[in-house]
C-alpha cells in the first residue's frame, strides 16, 4: 500500500491562512521555514539597501523584499521567496496591477544562508532559480563571509572579502566590496 502526497497549487497557497509562518512551495509541497535570525536579517537588509539605491538611481527595474513569492514552475507548482530579488523594468511592468505571487523568475535572486539551512536545500533553490530562467543567483554565506555567484551551473564564482561583487549584465555598473554585504567596508 502506498500513500500519495497531496500537492497544492500556487493559488491555493495564496489562499491559505498562514499567519506569520514562512513557507515556500516546492513541486506542490508546502515547505515550512524557521524565522530568520538577526544576522540573516541584517545582511539581507544591507543587500537590499545597496541594490535599492543603485536600481532606483539607474531606473533599472524593481526590487522585492524577502517573502515575495515567485512562481518558478507549474504542474506541480514551485513558489520560492528569495531574501532579495530584482526584476528588470520591462518584466516588472508586466506584473503591475496584478495581485498574488510574481509570475516568473526574478532576474537576480539573493539568498542569505541561515545556520539551519542544509547544503542540499541551498543547492535545490539555486537549481530551481536557474531552471526557471533567473539570470544570476547570489548565495551569501555569513559563516564564511563569502558570496557565491551563479550565472549557470557551469559559471560559478566564489567571492571573498577583498573581492568585488558585480552585477554583470543583470545590473550593469553595480559593484560593491564583498565586505559591504556583511556590513563592513
Amino acid at each position: 500500500m502506498t500513500s500519495a502526497t497531496m500537492t497544492i497549487t500556487a493559488e491555493e497557497l495564496e489562499r491559505m491562512a498562514l499567519g506569520e509562518q514562512r513557507v515556500e512551495l516546492v513541486r506542490g509541497e508546502v515547505i515550512t521555514m524557521a524565522p530568520a535570525g538577526a544576522e540573516h536579517g541584517e545582511i539581507a537588509g544591507f543587500t537590499f539597501g545597496m541594490l535599492f539605491q543603485f536600481v532606483r538611481a539607474n531606473s533599472l527595474g524593481s526590487l522585492y523584499a524577502a517573502e515575495t513569492g515567485f512562481v518558478l514552475a507549474r504542474n506541480p507548482d514551485t513558489v520560492r521567496a528569495p531574501d532579495v530579488a530584482f526584476v528588470t523594468a520591462e518584466r516588472a511592468a508586466q506584473q503591475r496591477g496584478r495581485t498574488g505571487f510574481f509570475e516568473g523568475a526574478p532576474d537576480l535572486a539573493v539568498e542569505v544562508v541561515s545556520p539551519h539551512d542544509t547544503a542540499e536545500e541551498v543547492e535545490a533553490k539555486v537549481l530551481d532559480y536557474l531552471e526557471a530562467g533567473t539570470r544570476m543567483v547570489w548565495i551569501v554565506r555569513p559563516r564564511t563571509r563569502t558570496v557565491t555567484v551563479y550565472r549557470s551551473l557551469r559559471e560559478v564564482q566564489v567571492l571573498r572579502p577583498g573581492d568585488t561583487l558585480e552585477g554583470g549584465d543583470v545590473l550593469p555598473g553595480f559593484a560593491v566590496p564583498v565586505e559591504a554585504i556583511f556590513g563592513a567596508g
